[in-house]
């Protein structure tokens, strides 16, 4: 009866290789974290791909299941109900349009909004100038 068990499975004992730790004690010295990181690697390496293929596999499940109910136009019917998904269509494209129209008006209010204050900053521009004008036509008088 052997009572010898190993240290660490087949699949980590494999990780310990000369290039490895060459690897490892290269990172330590360049910037810690990435001797860490293969250190990491080299004990955990399997269960960290494990963890990265199931967060995948959860992932494209989820990704499947969303597709099953998005449509070319959105979300799907769950009725089936043909009325119904004709209602809902019109009613998608009438908001739709609503929602344009908002923004056709928006970048109307905003362009109105630039013009006042381009027609202000003119306005007080030209007071500036005049104010200007008057000083500097005083000054010439008074020191002429």
């Amino acid at each position: 009866m052997n009572h010898t068990a190993p240290l660490a499975g087949p699949s980590t004992r494999g990780r310990w290789t000369a290039l490895n730790i060459a690897l490892m004690v290269i990172g330590f010295a360049v910037f810690w974290p990435l001797g860490l990181a293969m250190l990491a690697w080299i004990i955990w390496g399997d269960e960290i791909t494990a963890k990265a293929d199931d967060v995948k596999s959860h992932f494209r499940a989820f990704s499947e299941r969303t597709q099953e109910w998005r449509g070319a136009g959105g979300f799907r019917s769950a009725t089936g109900n043909a009325a119904f998904d004709e209602y809902r269509t019109q009613e998608l494209r009438r908001l739709e349009e609503e929602r344009r129209k908002l923004e056709a008006m928006r970048a109307e209010f905003e362009s109105f909004l630039a013009e006042l204050r381009r027609v202000k900053d003119q306005e007080e521009f030209d007071n500036f100038m005049r104010e200007f004008r008057n000083g500097t036509d005083r000054e010439d008088a008074t020191s002429a």
